[in-house]
């Protein structure tokens, strides 16, 4: 018969197996086949039968060693009246060579063995979330305080119900959207190439059609693992819920980051990093880190006609105050632009130009361009996903570490509807769906 070492192995390089199949399918994008879910069950039974051979040898071994105590307590000092030096206690308190600490480990780590050395408490290492580290979770476990968790205050996953969204379904993993490759309003360029003539009686008529293009979205992975010991799990009734609500907030955040910031390199394509996007340009001599009248006209004055409905204005917060303190001069005098009439003492108006402000982390500081941005998400960027944002637990990971493992996986792709900004019919100034403003540093 196998040992407990080994059969405890065994388990570890079966799950793996397991893991291993899962992963495919998943990459894939398909369902086991009977032959897989019949491997899997067979899996399932050994791994069954091992456990339950683990449990009968620890039960053999711990009715041995209760047998092989001895009968009576041995003698142990009275360490309220111990004289011993406080040196030599020290010193007793900690390994004497890397190998006596060795030795212990591996009389702690038996499964019949019931002492563990007090000189390894302090030396245990814990790989996830557990109750001795406070900050892991130990925080968590019942006693006499309440189970309500104090959040910081971030808001996040403010874009993700503004983007125009697809889902996917069945075996894809990308989508090809058709589109019409429209980058100038001029006449021969609308819809890519259409062109009509007012034209005199038996004149020449001239052909033209327009021109299409794809938008092609491959999905991305954002992927995120925590390990917690079943000890916390079964301690702590808060505790799976927290996870899950954190991680969740945690994907909203990358979601909002990626569609403002994001390269396209395994990743969306975000819109500060798009072609598509024009840039207002800042006043001649205007002061650094600031934000003026001037500037917020001039971005309005590039956005796209059909996208004023639906836009709205990005901000870091630290813009906020040029927008309180913004000013439209007139005359000799001048008026708040930002503030209600009510001045400071009544609530800010949240808009601009009629239209929403929403204060982001993922904006650019104060005179950086992207600190303030214009955008029509709904008509102007496009967002797909599978499935929605997945949440799993397992026990069989880290089984024999006595941990759960949780896995959230959120597949997307995200980008700009437009590939360049539009050349507007007359005038000269591009104009597009996003509009940032030129660094003023």
């Amino acid at each position: 018969m196998k040992s407990i070492t080994q059969m405890r192995e065994e388990i570890e390089r079966l799950m793996k197996k397991l893991g291993d199949m899962k992963a495919q399918c998943v990459a894939e994008g398909i369902e086991p086949t009977s032959e897989q879910r019949e491997k899997a069950h067979e899996i399932l039974n050994r791994i069954d039968e091992l456990k339950g051979n683990i449990e009968l040898e620890e039960r053999i071994q711990g009715t041995a060693d209760l047998l092989s105590e001895p009968k009576t307590e041995p003698t142990r000092p009275d360490v309220r009246t111990s004289t011993v030096d406080k040196n030599e206690q020290e010193k007793r308190d900690s390994f004497v060579s890397f190998g006596e600490q060795l030795q212990a480990i591996v009389r702690a780590s038996h499964p019949s063995h019931r002492y563990v050395d007090p000189r390894l408490r302090e030396a245990r290492a814990i790989t996830g979330l557990s109750e001795t580290v406070a900050s892991d979770g130990g925080f968590l476990v019942q006693t006499d305080f309440a189970t309500s968790l104090i959040k910081y205050v971030f808001e996040t996953g403010k874009l993700a119900s503004r983007v125009g969204k697809v889902s996917l379904s069945g075996n894809a993993n990308s989508i090809k959207i058709n589109g019409i490759d429209e980058s100038s309003r001029a006449a021969g360029s609308r819809w890519g190439g259409i062109r009509m003539y007012w034209l005199e009686e038996a004149g020449e008529k001239t052909k033209s059609k327009p021109k299409f293009r794809q938008i092609e979205l491959s999905l991305k992975k954002l992927i995120g693992l925590c390990y917690a010991t079943d000890e916390l799990l079964d301690d702590s009734s808060a505790l799976e819920g927290v996870i899950r609500q954190a991680f969740q907030s945690e994907m909203g955040f990358m979601v909002d980051d990626s569609i403002i910031n994001g390269n396209g390199a395994g990743r969306p394509l975000g819109i500060l990093n798009s072609n598509a996007t024009v840039q207002a340009s800042k006043e001649t001599g205007q002061t650094a880190t600031t934000v003026v009248y001037e500037n917020i006209v001039n971005m309005w004055a590039r956005l796209l006609p059909d996208a004023q409905t639906n836009a709205v204005w990005l901000i870091n917060q630290d813009v906020f105050p040029q927008l309180a303190t913004m000013g439209l001069a007139v005359g000799t005098g001048g008026s708040a632009v930002y503030l209600p009439p009510g001045g400071a003492s009544a609530s800010p108006y949240a808009q601009l130009m009629g239209r929403p402000v929403i204060p982001m982390e993922q904006c650019q500081t104060l005179g950086t361009a992207g600190d303030i941005i214009l955008g029509d998400f709904a008509n102007g960027y496009l967002w797909c996903d599978k499935g929605g944002f997945k949440q799993d637990i397992s026990i069989h990971v880290r089984f024999i570490y006595d941990e759960s493992v949780f896995r959230f996986v959120y597949r997307a792709d995200g980008q700009p509807v437009l590939t360049k900004a539009i050349t507007p019919y007359k005038g000269t100034n591009t104009l597009s769906y996003f509009v940032k403003l030129q660094t003023r540093s």
